[in-house]
């Protein structure tokens, strides 16, 4: 069957656009068509997007790209615009995770995208293969699409089609973003019904309404969904039918509950967090979401226990409408504090033993033999004061982290530590051993006990 019967505007193979030669149809979505075609200059395949909106236009026996009605006129020619604009913007890019668009180009009434052309397999085809893949791979794998798709955003642009079907893993392994051709300049506020593309299952509430307000929260949601469809092995609810019969506390999240021990509690979290239906509640950022998804230490969705506190959206079912419910106080998370004193503690009684074993005198001639296992008896702890040094050391780090973390964000900035922490300002590199320019639970209880072991050193010289 050919390309011309599976795809009806797609271009004929051996069709050349300037100096690439149409060999095959890749695919074809809303706004367009994309072929693998050979750059004939530098004899090397490439891949070209060319804009094409199925609802709006069509192609004449010419090749010309015509809209399919006068009324469609305004709308092609606006979406064609953008198609333009997004080109150039990608362009600027040169990110390794983020698919490279070499140039483009206007012919045949519309406009041609000309990327890198990548060897490997779509996720989607690799979860078919490989499910439920360990959470070390994931995080492998989302952790540098996740900064490509940071500096996506940093320009004001979304991608707003993540699925997995647009992850591309290269042969070598490397995952990449591709197919932008869902991207438009939501985060200036323009809204058309052109830009209303959207993969049930990975698109969040506010993508089905042309009212709705999108931002880098409507990506995490897609990432979200995608991290979901890997760990349950099936593809998250579409967001109307989370509204009709779910809610984040039983559907959702009861999934994501089934597949407890085989992947930590602090990485389903940040899966459920980023799937909030309410866009307010979702982290807001790629930085934000990053560093509860990929730092177990890390407290987990910190904007969570400050958005709107009291209620919760629930399902009525008298009315099918959806209700405010009161709901529960949430006690603040303390466990990264706790596994950090849990550390010093072990630490501090490993120091006190070993001390003690040191003071014990020895004849010089005495041969080294194994320590002789003492006749049964039940061992005393070394220090009854110590428990409560620990809780008291626990109480007095976690107070000083939230004394100084003055924006609630989960982490202490250079500004905050030089306003409330004069002591870990001035070593704040040492103290930020990621050197992503603030301070985690984790590194401040490291940065802790690195003092207490320096003044416990002084202290016995």
């Amino acid at each position: 069957m050919s390309a011309a019967s599976v795809y009806r505007n797609a271009l004929p193979q051996q069709t050349m656009l300037q100096e690439y030669r149409v060999e095959q149809v890749l695919g074809a979505g809303g706004f367009g068509i994309t072929y693998r075609a050979r750059d004939t200059n530098l004899d090397k395949d490439v891949a070209i997007q060319e804009y094409l909106p199925g609802e709006l236009a069509m192609r004449t026996p010419d090749g010309n790209v015509v809209a399919q009605a006068t009324g469609h006129e305004a709308g092609y020619r606006w979406g064609l615009e953008r198609f333009l604009q997004e080109a150039r913007t990608l362009a600027k890019f040169s990110h390794p995770h983020i698919v490279r668009v070499l140039r483009y180009f206007e012919a045949n009434a519309t406009a041609y995208m000309v990327m890198d052309y990548e060897k490997g397999d779509p996720l989607k085809v690799i979860l078919q293969h490989d499910p439920q893949p360990p959470e070390a791979k994931l995080k492998a794998l989302l952790a540098p699409l996740l900064n490509g798709l940071a500096a996506v955003h940093a320009t004001g642009f979304l991608h707003r089609d993540i699925k997995p079907d647009n992850i591309f893993v290269r042969a070598d392994g490397r995952p990449v973003l591709i197919d932008f051709g869902a991207a438009r300049q939501a985060l200036g506020g323009e809204t058309r019904s052109l830009t209303s593309v959207l993969t049930p299952g990975f698109a969040p509430l506010e993508q089905y309404s042309g009212e709705g307000k999108q931002g880098p929260w409507t990506d995490l949601y897609a990432m979200g969904g995608v991290l979901y469809r890997a760990v349950v092995d099936r593809n998250p609810p579409d967001a109307v039918t989370r509204i009709r019969s779910d809610s984040l506390a039983t559907g959702v999240a009861a999934s994501l509950a089934s597949v407890r021990g085989r992947y930590s509690e602090p990485f389903l979290r940040a899966i459920e967090w980023a799937l909030e239906m309410d866009e307010k509640r979702r982290p807001q950022s790629v930085e934000a979401w990053k560093g509860a998804l990929l730092d177990e230490k890390t407290l987990i969705a910190p904007a969570r226990a400050v958005a709107d506190a009291a209620t919760r959206r629930v399902p009525s079912k008298e009315s099918g409408q959806i209700a405010v419910a009161p709901r529960q106080e949430r006690k603040p998370r303390r466990w990264p504090f706790v596994v950090g004193i849990v550390v010093l503690a072990l630490f501090a009684t490993d120091l006190w033993r070993k001390n003690r074993a040191d003071r014990q005198p020895a004849p010089a001639d005495a041969p080294r033999q194994m320590p002789a296992i003492a006749p049964a008896r039940t061992e005393t702890p070394a220090d009854p004061s110590v428990a409560e040094k620990v809780q008291r050391f626990r109480r007095e780090t976690e107070a000083e982290f939230r004394s100084a973390d003055a924006d609630g964000d989960g982490y202490i900035s250079v500004d905050e530590a030089r306003s409330r922490l004069a002591s870990v300002s001035r070593g704040f590199e040492r103290v930020d051993r990621d050197g992503d320019g603030r301070i985690s639970p984790q590194e401040f209880v490291q940065a802790k006990r690195m003092m207490l072991e320096r003044r416990r050193g002084k202290q016995s010289n």
